[in-house]
């Protein structure tokens, strides 16, 4: 089958940055669907391990989001079956979406939105577990409860926050304020219904009180954690939230000890990876977004399709996501 690979981690202006390559088609055994894919999208994720985990010299397949058709199930599956349509974020720790033929546990796949096309259902599973799994798992918003307050959303035209301010205005009572520098990203935002729009690269608090709001009770950053963090610590309400799903240099939390403030990570791959109790809990939010997106409460945040799965064209979303340019999500469709 074809794939595309990588053998060292370089530069995307590298010729061997990303390679295509052949290898044998793999076989599903256990809980695994084997998986024929139709279209991928490219995540931070992937440009990260790319840049950051040096294979020396073995090939690795990079590739988490996906869309496909199930072709065979291994002897322990028990809710799907072949010519089955259907989309999913993978796990770090196995070889990757981008490839003709893909193992995944049916854990962690949903059925795709009948309503989508392969490369716009392809922009959604990590996006999407991730938002749902912030919001409503770590910080236990209420659904369809009126219990009032704000989120702030920083980093809100991409992937993660394009996907966190629909599920929130959608299915919670929120006023929901998110962060975006340009007027394209501006009104991305505001399209997918954010209720008020700053801007992260002037000071974020001094806007929210000029628009007469409080302080919100929950913020989700979404990107450059550490650049923004002393901001979001000194303009998050007392006991409020704070989200981030990034790891990088140390963060103070001197600023927000005397709020009380608690501070949440997600890591969408964690159930899979560490095969927790709550693991088929991410089957079952990709049900509910695929329900959701049927029925119009929910939309795919496609914005860009880069053409068939090769490397060259992987090379080029790689270097886009690195630019930090994107607005919502790019896919990449057939072999």
């Amino acid at each position: 089958m074809k794939a595309v690979a990588f053998t060292h981690s370089h530069p995307t202006t590298h010729e061997d940055a990303l390679r295509d390559i052949e290898i044998p088609a793999p076989s599903p055994k256990g809980r695994d669907l084997l998986v024929e894919i139709k279209a991928v999208s490219v995540n931070p994720v992937d440009t990260k391990v790319r840049r950051n985990d040096e294979p020396l010299g073995e090939t690795r397949i990079l590739g988490f989001d996906a869309a496909g058709t199930v072709r065979s199930v291994g002897s322990e599956v028990r809710d799907f079956g072949p010519g089955d349509d259907v989309y999913y974020a993978g796990v770090i720790n196995r070889p990757g979406t981008n490839a003709e033929f893909h193992l995944v546990d049916e854990r962690i796949v949903g059925h795709k939105p009948k309503s989508l096309t392969f490369a716009e259902a392809a922009a959604l599973p990590l996006t999407s577990l991730t938002a749902w799994e912030m919001l409503f798992d770590r910080f236990k918003i209420p659904r369809d409860q009126a219990v009032g307050g704000s989120l702030l959303i920083v980093g809100g035209a991409g992937g993660v926050g394009s996907m966190a301010i629909q599920l929130a205005s959608k299915l919670t009572d929120l006023t929901v304020i998110a962060t975006a520098s340009r007027p394209e990203t501006i009104e991305w935002c505001k399209s997918l219904g954010a209720h008020h729009v700053i801007n992260h690269h002037h000071n974020m608090e001094s806007q929210i009180a000029d628009m007469g709001l409080a302080a919100p009770e929950y913020v989700f950053c979404t990107t450059h954690e550490a650049v923004h963090w002393n901001a979001i610590g000194h303009l998050v309400a007392p006991e409020g939230a704070i989200g981030i799903i990034e790891t990088g240099k140390p963060l103070d939390f001197s600023v927000i000890m005397r709020k009380c403030v608690s501070v949440h990570p997600e890591y969408m791959f964690a159930r899979p990876l560490l095969h927790t109790k709550s693991m088929a809990a991410q089957h079952r939010t990709l049900e509910a977004i695929a329900h959701l997106v049927d029925h119009g409460t929910l939309r795919s945040t496609m914005t860009e399709n880069y053409g068939t799965i090769n490397a060259a064209n992987l090379i080029r979303a790689h270097a886009a996501v690195e630019a930090h340019a994107v607005r919502g999500k790019i896919v990449l469709g057939g072999f």
